[in-house]
């Protein structure tokens, strides 16, 4: 059986759960559509944790970059663990303890001001908008190359999925479809990854595997490293960024990560505080499959893909079935080859002369073609690639809608919205949330996991300064907290407005360019690491020079930072 209907049969009966789920588990009040009822098990939330925050990125992009950029990529693997540490062990138990249903309602009533809540809902909206725009991207290059539609078809009918099980189920429904999705998008990135590391070094285990030998006696990595210099590119296990823009990007990920509503409010849905921890520790075991795996894979598919193309005759690679993969990517516009000498042959090498193309997206994709292996693995990779992309967009299509509906208007707007009300306005928020995430999907501002990584910048710029001095600086008071919000946010949307886009500077074409402009040599997915301190320094500031906050205020940060039952006798 081919590709094609293999992929019908998967990815039809993994959506068929995903809605039959929606259907189950569809909320029927407010707290279900936010929180769901705060009553899910630590082990499950655990697990739909840990598919909410392995998004495309983590999937599809991540073991991408990896593989092209070698040691460099390697900052995303570290600040993307590292921030999940981070949020499991200093801010998520004290978050669930405050019990407010999202991000933005902690600042609202932490701070005290209308104000600092209309500022969070508006960071919320730019960071969630910019990391969906990476998922709804993700679901177009998957249905694009497996289900052969345009990509822009590809991301409507990601749309149409999203839509029906994000507004129907709500925080409730989605927690459970994220389970299964996680099920799906583990064993999808395992299997292929555990067949290669058999076929290239007969050890079962992927991580053990990328540090063996192959069937030709030579260390894997030392053969991808001759076979990347003979080809003008670096060696794969050395770097070529800056150790201080390498430090920038790491931290911006880790603070980021610490900073994503998206995930935060996972940690609301336990019934206790002890429970957020323990759910945070699950997530942080499921999550670490995947990601200690990823260097794995991004060895094993670099190295592949070398020896398959460099120096091949082009027109002998697509007529054999074994390299089919090669005109299947081609039908996408994801990979093309020009032939600049008229050799015929494949030049793949660095620089001017290099003659084929490849989107870094597809490496994780592609990579079981390149290796051969059955047609039903190759399928399973692309329904574990729309389990990933589908799991991380509807938890921010929440967030998008719980920051109107439930933020926005009963908080500010109509606080006597009923019930009922309240509902409809959170599906029609997510409805309209849909349609944006979808033109972001049709028109990205750039590869999978580099418009992650400004999403993660953004949150690390507005929210982590907010939430870290709002939970152990009792004294931070709302001018403080604002004013370090607003300028960090825009600060950071500045940067990457000009340096990552070009827009202030003659458009993407001069972007290559500006990197000599770079404050300090950081890039722009480093750059949160630069605003988020001076969101710290701005709020320290202001807040010497202004009123302190009121004492119950104080008093709640106190409460909320001593353990149960602390200074009880027996």
């Amino acid at each position: 059986m081919g590709i094609l209907a293999w992929t019908w049969i998967l990815v039809g009966l993994s959506f068929a759960l995903y809605i039959g789920i929606g259907i189950w588990a569809r909320a029927s009040s407010s707290k279900e559509f936010y929180v769901a009822g705060g009553h899910i098990h630590p082990v499950m939330n655990g697990m739909a944790t840990a598919a909410d925050w392995m998004s495309a990125a983590s999937f599809i992009s991540l073991a991408g970059i990896v593989s092209f950029t070698g040691y460099d990529g390697t900052v995303y693997l570290m600040g993307w663990t590292g921030g999940y540490v981070l949020l499991a062990l200093l801010l998520a138990p004290y978050l669930r303890k405050f019990g407010k249903f999202t991000v933005t309602d902690f600042i609202g009533d932490r701070y005290y001001s209308t104000t600092a809540r209309i500022v969070a809902i508006l960071a919320a909206l730019i960071v969630s908008f910019t990391y969906v725009a990476g998922q709804m991207r993700g679901v177009g290059i998957v249905f694009s190359r497996y289900l052969e539609l345009d990509i822009n078809n590809g991301v409507y009918v990601g749309m149409a999925i999203v839509f029906f099980y994000a507004v129907l189920g709500g925080m409730k429904g989605i927690t459970y479809i994220q389970v299964a999705q996680y099920c799906v998008l583990i064993f999808a990135f395992m299997v292929p990854a555990i067949f290669i590391s058999i076929q290239m070094t007969g050890n079962p285990i992927p991580q053990l595997g990328m540090g063996s030998t192959g069937h030709d006696g030579v260390y894997l990595l030392d053969k991808l490293d001759g076979l990347s210099t003979q080809l003008g590119f670096t060696e794969y296990t050395s770097g070529t960024k800056s150790m201080t823009d390498v430090f920038a990007i790491t931290l911006a990920l880790m603070v980021g990560t610490a900073g994503l509503p998206h995930v935060i409010v996972r940690f609301f849905t336990v019934p206790k505080v002890k429970d957020a921890r323990i759910s945070a520790g699950w997530a942080l075991v499921f999550i670490s499959i995947l990601y200690t795996t990823v260097p794995a894979v991004a060895v094993f598919a670099r190295t592949n893909m070398i020896e398959t193309v460099s120096n091949k005759n082009y027109e002998d690679l697509k007529s054999d079935p074994k390299t089919a993969w090669i005109p299947n990517w081609e039908k996408t516009g994801l990979l093309t080859f020009t032939d600049k000498n008229g050799d015929g042959l494949i030049q793949y090498v660095n620089g001017p002369a290099n003659e084929l193309k490849i989107d870094r997206d597809i490496m994780v994709l592609a990579n079981p073609e390149i290796a051969h292996l059955p047609n039903w693995v190759v399928a399973l990779v692309g329904a574990g690639g729309l389990a990933a992309a589908l799991s991380t967009a509807a938890g921010l299509l929440l967030v998008i809608a719980a920051s109107i509906s439930h933020d926005l208007i009963k908080k500010i707007i109509k606080p006597d919205i009923s019930e009922r009300s309240e509902l409809i306005a959170a599906r029609l928020s997510a409805g309209v949330a849909v349609l944006i995430a979808g033109y972001f999907g049709i028109h990205p501002p750039g590869f999978v996991a580099a418009v992650v990584a400004l999403a993660f910048g953004l949150a690390a710029a507005s929210f982590f300064p907010a939430i870290v001095l709002g939970i152990f600086y009792k004294k931070m008071n709302k001018e403080g907290a604002v004013s370090g919000m607003i300028v960090g946010l825009s600060l950071m949307v500045w940067y990457m407005l000009k340096f990552k886009f070009g827009l202030f500077d003659g458009g993407k074409e001069a972007v290559g360019a500006l990197k000599a402009d770079w404050w300090f040599g950081i890039s722009p997915e480093g750059f949160g690491t630069v605003a988020m301190l001076v969101n710290f320094t701005v709020s320290i500031i202001v807040q010497k020079f202004t009123p302190e906050p009121p004492q119950e205020i104080q008093d709640i940060v106190d409460h909320i930072r001593i353990p149960s039952k602390a200074g009880e006798t027996n």
